[in-house]
């Protein structure tokens, strides 16, 4: 090795040396500057403690609130697509107007023509009163389904049973009652099943009550005034084959979005082609709530982040402070021959670990909660290690940005006017 080359290595490994000795000076500088002033700079990591935490809860309780908000709709039937007839008349003989609806042979079409699907009911819907006896009536809307509809649309047995393939090939007089009209009917569930009604002077047996597993506000066809007969028994009281709706269930979720556009490629090709028909999944209706459930959880974290900002102020402060404290020591330190950066990274170093360490008791506390949760109760709340890192990295930045002001003050303090300050 030349005698240049040497040189320049051991000059490499000098500087390595003695940058190492200045930061674990500027180290041991810092603690003992915590140490002196324990309380102060205690109730300055007071903020950056609350403000991380506040990151990590608010992550925690925004991936809650989103799986919630999704297991709710998920419930509803995430498998499922339902055609709807949107529209489309045309004008006939004498001016007549006739509608193209959908009709019981669309549905077996689709069924053989359409692989995956591993349920489906047609919908037919009238509205018509009951009697309950001793001359006491009650409008009602009556959905004529399928045995397979309990199955597709994922509803809930309260009580009895759901009529089954028999009853629908027999034409079984008997109804499902949705659980409200089975209270107001009969007082209360269970005195429901059992129980006779009349449609149109045709007696029919409760065999059964249902709720929907998720309250849908009003968005679906089942009302608060719902009974469901089998399908065959509507289409004879009403005397047409005509459905609102058909409901289908896909044996795998990943394939609804294809399936329901060969779905409504099957019944549109079976129609007119002026006729509108709407296929409905509830794969889209998940995607946008984890779309705003997300935006609402980055907002609440931008919040809690201006938390941090706070704490920030609150450290640039007493770092301003603490220079004024020190000023003479400052002096005798750059007497003794500490240069203007070893000044800047001193005090810059304290605010970094001031920050940080609020940041890391913060996150702590945040960890906490969620872990506390899953071991002390049966509830699961979904942890993001990226909040941890989120939380940790600003603390780091706001110690950094409100710590370069009181710094740069240190490392600009007259060495001569500083030895004089008392």
């Amino acid at each position: 090795m030349s005698a240049a080359a040497s040189k320049h290595s051991f000059d490499r490994t000098l500087n390595s040396a003695k940058t190492t000795m200045v930061f674990s000076e500027t180290l041991q500088i810092a603690m003992d500057s915590f140490r002196a002033s324990k309380v102060r700079f205690l109730l300055t990591m007071l903020g950056m403690v609350i403000g991380s935490a506040s990151i990590i809860l608010v992550v925690t309780l925004g991936m809650t609130g989103k799986q919630y908000a999704l297991d709710m709709i998920s419930s509803i039937g995430p498998g499922m697509v339902e055609m709807q007839y949107v529209g489309g008349t045309v004008a006939g003989p004498n001016n007549t107007v006739t509608s193209d609806f959908m009709t019981h042979d669309d549905e077996a079409a689709v069924r053989e023509q359409v692989p995956g699907i591993i349920g489906s009911s047609p919908m037919a819907e009238y509205h018509d009163s009951i009697g309950i006896g001793s001359g006491v009536t009650q409008d009602v809307m009556l959905l004529g389904v399928s045995p397979q509809y309990k199955d597709v649309r994922n509803l809930a047995i309260l009580a009895g049973r759901f009529f089954d393939d028999q009853d629908a090939s027999q034409h079984t007089k008997v109804a499902i009652v949705v659980e409200p009209l089975a209270k107001q009917l009969f007082g209360s569930v269970d005195n429901a099943v059992g129980q006779h009604i009349t449609i149109r002077g045709i007696p029919f047996t409760v065999s059964g009550v249902f709720k929907q597993r998720v309250e849908t506000f009003g968005m679906s066809e089942i009302s608060d005034r719902t009974m469901l007969i089998p399908y065959p028994v509507l289409r004879y009281l009403t005397g047409t084959d005509v459905v609102k709706e058909i409901f289908f269930r896909m044996q795998n979720t990943a394939e609804v979005p294809r399936a329901a556009q060969q779905i409504k490629a099957v019944i549109q090709s079976r129609h007119r082609p002026t006729t509108v028909f709407n296929a409905f999944i509830m794969t889209g209706v998940l995607r946008i709530m984890a779309q705003i459930a997300d935006m609402l959880t980055l907002v609440l974290t931008l919040a809690a982040a201006i938390t941090l900002v706070v704490s920030g102020v609150g450290i640039m402060n007493s770092m301003l402070a603490n220079v004024s404290a020190r000023t003479r020591e400052i002096g005798i330190r750059k007497a003794l021959g500490a240069t203007k950066r070893e000044i800047r990274m001193q005090f810059l170093t304290e605010s970094v670990l001031l920050s940080l360490g609020g940041g890391l008791i913060g996150t702590l506390v945040g960890i906490s909660v969620p872990i506390s949760v899953q071991l002390l109760t049966p509830f699961n709340l979904p942890f993001s290690w990226l909040s941890v890192i989120i939380a940790l990295f600003t603390s780091i930045l706001v110690g950094v940005v409100f710590g370069t002001l009181p710094a740069n003050r240190a490392a600009s303090l007259n060495p001569v006017e500083t030895l004089k300050y008392e």
